[in-house]
């Protein structure tokens, strides 16, 4: 009798399994997904301590399904230099704008249709589009919504555009 319920239990186990799991990979792939932020980069927004303490964030693949994104948003998005990591900068500047940038090799960029300008918060201490110029919105991954870890630093990201950093000329204009 208890070999009639091991089969049956595993029965149950194994086709919940198979409904799980594509459920799982469907809600990470399409929804939402966690990642740690490392680095420098994004400080005092994200990892405000510095190298021994990092922010998990959650990374809402849902808001940018459309590839729609507003200045001042933080997102995570394929490195245009490396395609097996994924960065994390805030959103500058739309296609359209003109911005004046920073170190980069042209001190004005309009930026080209389906792309955007990205920067780091921590200026110096950033591999941003100062360093390879505009980027494709089809390297977008997801917009950063909260800082889930560590506990005292929960809190939604806000989507700010440093004034300093306001496009010279707006697509909106």
């Amino acid at each position: 009798m208890a070999h009639l319920y091991g089969r049956r239990y595993l029965r149950a186990f194994v086709s919940g399994f198979f409904v799980a799991v594509p459920v799982t990979v469907t809600f990470l792939d399409r929804v939402a997904c966690v990642a740690k932020v490392e680095g420098a980069s994004m400080q005092p927004s994200l990892n405000p301590s510095g190298r021994n303490k990092s922010d998990v964030v959650l990374l809402n693949r849902w808001t940018v399904r459309n590839y729609e994104v507003q200045r001042g948003d933080i997102v995570s998005l394929v490195s245009p230099k490396n395609p097996e990591q994924k960065i994390i900068k805030r959103v500058i500047a739309l296609e359209g704008d003109i911005i004046k940038t920073m170190g980069h090799k042209n001190r004005y960029i309009k930026i080209p249709r389906g792309h955007m300008w990205v920067e780091g918060d921590h200026y110096g201490h950033s591999f941003d589009s100062n360093a390879f110029g505009p980027v494709s919105l089809g390297l977008l991954h997801a917009q950063a919504t909260y800082i889930l870890w560590p506990p005292n630093r929960w809190q939604k990201l806000k989507s700010l555009l440093p004034q300093e950093r306001t496009p010279v000329q707006n697509h909106d204009d």
